[in-house]
């Protein structure tokens, strides 16, 4: 994607094995970009959300690797790499995905190649993340031409952010959006505010704006109110960890639009790449887990003031307790399509195995 006219991705190497990412905790009201250096920074940023979305999480705790095993090769740097970056968010299955594959790659070498294969496995990692996103939206782009109506634009309401600053580049659920912008078929996007931590209205947005596609920001309650008024044609959302039967984990809220949009007849679909696809489990609803956050998220609201000073606002009484959970759960059968790299699926186990064949028995 471009920011100010200059093609990017979220996450670049840097000569001197070094990591570039964008500082996605200072967006909108500043583009900051930081170059990360060693695993602990790397597990830091995803800790603290300066990278997030489950691809790009994927993608830089395999950068995260490469930076260990380039200051230490050894077996045992190798395996706390993976213990130390396998802990800092337990939602997004890319993560794991990433660790395995680091993993199985570098332990069956001598250490003295580790680190070029390291190198070699993220720049892998980020590219096949490319391409997928690149596929999503080509699926996904017939969903868009199938619900115009007319000449009118197409209205698609999205949930927190799984756009380009998600992804190493394009997006999952923006994906279907930009290649039908991009293919001048009139759109527009209702973008969920997604409190607690704005991701909607402080990253899809921005993405949005500065590749000039035409949006509107809401209030997260909005969207049931625009689907009974027929003002959404579709939803498309991301994941951060979908069951083989077809429930996904997303940004808390994501259940409660899946209910008003199978309330309205309004199609519901999930923007999938195949690493998002947890195997192992099947009641997503019991099965996933849940990650909880610091209460601060809530009660405090970072922003702009008048005089350009950025600050955070408490927007709670002092002393009052706050729960801040990360997901929900969306079970399958609210769920209309899952848009794959390799198509679109029912959202249950022999949809996605009709796509993932070589899964069965897995």
């Amino acid at each position: 994607m471009r920011v100010d006219g200059t093609p990017m991705r979220t996450i670049w190497p840097v000569a001197g094995r070094r990591v570039g990412i964008i500082d996605q905790t200072r967006l909108p009201h500043e583009f900051v970009t930081l170059e990360l250096t060693t695993m602990e920074a790397a597990a830091h940023a995803i800790r603290a959300m300066l990278v997030r979305g489950a691809p790009l999480i994927g993608a830089t705790a395999a950068y995260g690797v490469a930076l260990a095993v380039t200051a230490d090769p050894s077996d045992a740097a190798l395996a706390r790499a993976i213990e130390v970056l396998g802990a800092t968010r337990p939602t997004a299955i890319n993560l794991r995905w990433a660790l395995d594959r680091a993993r199985r790659r570098l332990a069956e070498l001598p250490p003295g190649e580790r680190a070029d294969a390291a190198w070699a496995l993220a720049a892998e990692v980020a590219d096949e993340d490319v391409g997928i996103n690149a596929a999503i939206g080509r699926h996904g782009l017939e969903l868009v031409k199938r619900a115009r109506k007319g000449d009118k634009p197409v209205n698609i309401l999205t949930h927190c952010n799984a756009g380009w600053l998600a992804t190493v580049d394009i997006g999952t659920a923006t994906a279907p959006i930009y290649a039908a912008h991009d293919a001048g078929i009139p759109v527009h996007v209702w973008v969920d505010e997604t409190r607690p931590r704005n991701q909607g209205a402080g990253l899809t947005a921005w993405e949005l704006g500065r590749h000039g596609v035409p949006h509107t920001v809401i209030v997260d309650n909005v969207g049931g109110h625009l689907m009974q008024h027929g003002m959404v044609d579709l939803c498309i959302v991301g994941t951060d960890r979908t069951t083989a039967s077809g429930d996904v984990a997303n940004k808390i809220g994501t259940y409660l639009k899946a209910l008003a949009a199978h309330d309205n007849g309004v199609p519901f679909y999930v923007a999938l790449p195949s690493p998002t696809i947890d195997w192992t489990l099947d009641d997503g609803v019991k099965e996933i887990p849940i990650e909880q956050r610091d209460g601060g998220e809530v009660s405090l609201v970072p922003g702009r003031l008048a005089d350009g000073t950025i600050a955070s606002v408490r927007v709670t009484p002092e002393g009052s307790p706050v729960a801040n959970y990360g997901f929900d759960v969306t079970p399958a059968r609210l769920v209309t399509g899952l848009i794959t790299e390799r198509g679109v699926a029912s959202a249950s186990r022999e949809g996605l195995l009709g796509l993932f064949p070589e899964k069965r028995g897995a």
